[in-house]
């Protein structure tokens, strides 16, 4: 989408939403994400939860099954909400590479 095309939606964001859209397109100009890990040998290597073992698409999956956010935060009580908005935000921009883990992860 062009940015002409884009830039009414943008100026009529409130100050909160417009911080939000900032710090999304900080993130994935310089690609590390608030909140999101991805170290070479763990989870193999996927985007995870910071600190955790807990990756992103599985996370996602579990939405994609009818999970609500508050029935995730259940089943893995080591997240927070805010990891999950993280998860989400991540999810979006990379959604190419968290499908392709679904997929490979469905297939094993």
């Amino acid at each position: 989408m062009p940015l002409q095309d884009l830039q009414p939606q943008l100026l009529a964001l409130s100050p909160a939403e417009k911080t939000q859209a900032i710090q999304l397109l900080i993130e994935s100009l310089s690609d590390t994400w608030t909140g999101i890990e991805k170290t070479p040998g763990v989870c193999g290597g996927d985007a995870r939860i910071a600190n955790t073992r807990i990756p992103v698409w599985v996370l996602v999956r579990a939405r994609q099954l009818g999970n609500t956010d508050a029935q995730i935060l259940t089943n893995y009580p080591t997240i927070t909400a805010t990891d999950l908005s993280n998860a989400w935000r991540y999810a979006e921009a990379h959604l190419g590479e968290i499908e392709q883990a679904i997929v490979e992860n469905e297939a094993a």
